[in-house]
């Protein structure tokens, strides 16, 4: 089946489902940061071992997506699909079985594998199902499922409080997406374009040929400083609320706030992209959201603080999932899943810097208030890369 053949019932359907998979995903991103407050202490982690810790499923996320999206143009979205999710629930719970500090890098690494290997497509799929005027919305929509499962992430260990086990977070990720495979078997349509053998698939000429060099830097340019802020957000905003001297249960509430407000940041800066264009708004969001990091740096408040970080949210999540629609569009459709799956790959070494940053920044001695405040240029840096991205991106037809 062709995803433009779906009438207005089957692409809801399709973005229900893909919406449901990106909210497992944020979810099991988000438990990392939630646990990191009982995690760390129990397995004996110093600030560094828990900014690697971090950064591991990143780091097999960036495999999974340069994979996941180039399997996924030559032999259909949904077996692809179906793998990913199976791998990053698995893992998950071999992520609950960690008792050192080795195991549970080697377990979050695998789970980012499967991560990598669905992100590429989910994008592409959104893209595929949706008219030109409303792929924005399209995505962000399927993509707000991602700090919609970070949010409950976080709710759930601020309503379990002291009693909860971090173990049970990630026993309740990894069950979620197993469950999840009859439904993408039985409801998920394929959605891969039909075949054209005179379609040139080289990817290194598809990224960088016909006037896309420019662009395909700048778009991962933009990734990569987008998901500093981002990652270093959701990994360690709970562990740097509480070093601010407030108790777990307000870095939590800073987490699903963050999270909840990135929800809503997505399907709103997504309306905007849509309607006014996404170079204007998109650079105007990075501007807003270095003067939220600076806030946030400098802010002690309890009621400060969860609106700063919801401010953060709103705004780098809402950047993010625009991007997500920007960079399929770059590419042929031919190559729609793979060039999406080049820019989340090269972009995810931004998701791996950002917790590293953090650990690296406490092992120095920086403040948590440090931490927050060297966000504040890479966010400005990133408006710049979008103001340069506008002059020079050609999307293509389709």
């Amino acid at each position: 089946m062709q995803a433009k053949s779906l009438g207005g019932g089957g692409a809801g359907l399709v973005v229900f489902i893909c919406f449901l998979i990106a909210a497992i995903e944020g979810y099991d991103i988000q438990a990392f940061g939630v646990a990191a407050p009982r995690m760390v202490p129990e397995l004996g982690l110093d600030p560094g071992q828990q900014g690697w810790a971090g950064s591991a499923a990143m780091v097999g996320l960036v495999l999974g997506a340069l994979v996941g999206g180039w399997l996924a143009d030559r032999h259909g979205r949904k077996p692809v699909l179906l793998g990913s999710v199976a791998a990053f629930g698995v893992f998950s719970l071999l992520t609950a079985m960690a008792h050192s500090y080795e195991a549970l890098l080697w377990a979050r690494f695998a789970t980012g594998l499967g991560f990598g290997g669905a992100m590429p497509n989910l994008i592409a799929v959104a893209v595929e199902i949706s008219k030109p005027e409303r792929r924005a919305a399209t995505v962000s929509a399927m993509f707000c499922g991602m700090p919609a499962g970070g949010a409950i992430s976080a709710l759930i260990a601020r309503l379990m409080g002291d009693g909860l086990e971090w173990r049970a977070i990630f026993v309740a990720g990894g069950l979620a997406p197993l469950a999840l495979l009859p439904v993408i078997v039985f409801l998920l349509p394929e959605t891969r374009p039909a075949h054209d053998p005179a379609a040139d698939r080289n990817l290194a000429r598809g990224l960088f040929a016909e006037g896309r060099a420019a662009a395909t830097v700048l778009i991962w340019a933009a990734f990569m400083l987008t998901l500093v802020v981002l990652y270093l957000g959701l990994n360690w905003l709970p562990t740097l609320v509480v070093d601010k001297g407030h108790p777990p249960s307000e870095g939590f509430m800073a987490a699903m706030v963050f999270n909840v407000a990135g929800a809503a940041g997505s399907i709103l800066v997504g309306a905007i992209a849509d309607r006014l264009g996404w170079r204007g708004p998109l650079a105007a969001v990075y501007l807003a959201l270095a003067a939220a990091m600076a806030g946030l740096a400098v802010s002690d408040a309890p009621a400060a603080i969860l609106a700063l970080s919801g401010a953060v949210g709103f705004l780098v999540m809402g950047a993010q999932f625009s991007l997500y629609a920007v960079a399929p569009m770059l590419y042929p459709v031919h190559l729609r899943g793979a060039g999406a799956g080049t820019a989340i790959a090269v972009g995810r070494l931004g998701s791996i810097a950002g917790p590293l940053i953090g650990g690296e920044l406490r092992n120095a001695g920086a403040t948590p208030g440090e931490v927050f405040l060297s966000m504040a240029p890479v966010a400005l840096a990133a408006a710049v890369i979008l103001v340069a991205l506008g002059r020079t991106a050609k999307p293509q037809d389709g």
